[in-house]
């Protein structure tokens, strides 16, 4: 089983010169989002969702975001 649960997969082709991948995810109760640059998978941001409607930046282990850069390209 994974440690975490990919919910939605967003591509933006054609933004601002760069194409990007979002990937909203949850890990341990908590949502992420992460931002990638679709040419290299080079991490652009991650982002923590607090209770209160407000983000913070986010830290996730390694294995996380190689994992979720696998399943990333997978579907690109």
């Amino acid at each position: 089983m994974k440690a975490y649960e990919l919910h939605n997969m967003i591509i933006d082709n054609d933004f601002d010169g760069e194409e990007y991948v979002t990937a909203d995810f949850t890990h341990e109760d908590q949502i992420y989002s992460i931002t990638f640059k679709k040419a290299d998978l080079e991490i652009i941001n991650t982002w923590v969702f607090q209770g209160d409607g407000t983000s913070l930046p986010a830290s996730l282990p390694d294995y996380i975001i190689e994992s979720i850069r696998e399943d990333v390209q997978k579907k690109i």
